[in-house]
């Protein structure tokens, strides 16, 4: 059983950076992947990155690639991501997750991952 807390979030002009952050409380806690995944209004939620949390591979998707980063530190259950060089489109509520313990080749997908924090609001201005 997992819970994750997010912060970070906020209001920033566009070529600004914000850095999200993701902790995650339990007794255990040994994902295969943990992801970012981002939602705007009236729109599905879609993937932005994803870490092996074991490997540290990490996987992006085409529109944030070069300019997000995703990273983890194992030792606090914590997962961030930095945003650089946000534009307008990337404004949404963004979302951490956590998937099971078992191996998947789907990291880009919502269904995989079981628990979701409550989400952080990214308002980008132009």
């Amino acid at each position: 059983q997992v819970q994750l807390v997010q912060s970070g979030g906020g209001l920033v002009q566009a070529g600004g950076s914000l850095r999200l952050s993701c902790a995650a409380s339990g007794r255990t806690f040994s994902p295969y992947y943990m992801g970012w995944f981002r939602q705007a209004p009236g729109k599905e939620r879609e993937f932005v990155a994803a870490i092996n949390w074991s490997r540290g591979n990490t996987y992006y998707a085409d529109s944030v690639k070069g300019r997000f980063t995703i990273s983890r530190d194992n030792a606090q259950n914590t997962v961030y991501l930095q945003t650089n060089m946000l534009k307008p489109e990337d404004t949404a509520v963004y979302f951490c997750a956590a998937s099971s313990q078992y191996s998947s080749s789907t990291y880009y997908s919502s269904s995989r991952y079981p628990y979701w924090g409550q989400g952080t609001q990214v308002t980008v201005s132009s």
